[in-house]
């Protein structure tokens, strides 16, 4: 059984979907979670519902795109709980748009926080975690990060994170820290359940296993990859997607 008991973990992007169900999943199995997000309502609410189950949960507003933001969340759960040992990369926003109708706002928006959001976090996480010789470094890129159509801004940050994920375990790999991407497939939440039907169920036919995923499908995985028994594990590229993905 995963036990992160005495574990501080971060899960950017946590006020809803994925990132609430990571976060959730986190505390669940004893961690100390910093819930961030740039919605300081949904943040609270998250870490309200964590704490109404018991667990541990405390909220650090910032938008990770801003890099004095992301090292403020850095450095305050050190702060506040002595360490950082988990560090998830979870927030991301998506500007869909056909390439040659794209503007630079859709493309620099999305690489900021998608991309550079991901770099502003790990940057300060990994000077800490060399420090102190352990750390689990999680991103959430996308099976969009092959190519996909209207996504050129969302595929090219996803892909980023990618070769930024490898080369941090490369990097950290000496210093007892992994990294990993995890590339989650179509996973129901409110964004995905907003989708006409007839987008939903051309999306559901693709998949193998003939349904969406659900959040904790996800968080399963990262809870693995954020515990000791994933100490040997790093630079990784995890498709959770039913096989949407082969």
């Amino acid at each position: 059984m995963i036990d992160l008991t005495g574990k501080v973990a971060i899960v950017t992007g946590s006020a809803r979907g994925l990132g609430r169900g990571i976060a959730d999943k986190l505390a669940s199995l004893g961690a100390q979670v910093v819930v961030s997000d740039v919605n300081n309502e949904g943040a609270r609410e998250t870490a309200d519902d964590i704490q109404k189950k018991g667990h541990l949960a405390d909220v650090f507003v910032a938008n990770v795109a801003d890099r004095e933001q992301a090292n403020a969340l850095i450095h305050y759960a050190i702060e506040q709980f002595g360490k950082l040992d988990i560090l998830v990369n979870n927030a991301g926003i998506n500007r869909d748009a056909m390439l040659h109708k794209m503007t630079y706002e859709q493309w620099d928006s999305v690489l900021a926080v998608n991309l550079t959001g991901v770099f502003n976090c790990m940057q300060p996480a990994a000077q800490h975690m060399r420090e102190r010789c352990y750390g689990r470094i999680i991103n959430i890129s996308s099976a969009s990060w092959l190519g996909n159509i209207g996504q050129a801004n969302y595929a090219a940050a996803k892909a980023g994170v990618v070769g930024l994920s490898k080369t941090a375990a490369r990097e950290l790999a000496k210093f007892n820290v992994t990294c990993n991407a995890i590339c989650p497939g179509f996973i129901e939440t409110d964004m995905t359940r907003s989708v006409p039907e007839k987008v939903w169920d051309i999306m559901i036919s693709k998949i193998p296993m003939g349904r969406a995923g659900k959040p904790e499908d996800v968080a399963n995985m990262i809870a693995f990859l954020a515990s000791d028994q994933a100490a040997y594990i790093t630079g990784e590229v995890i498709n959770v997607g039913g096989g949407m993905v082969l």
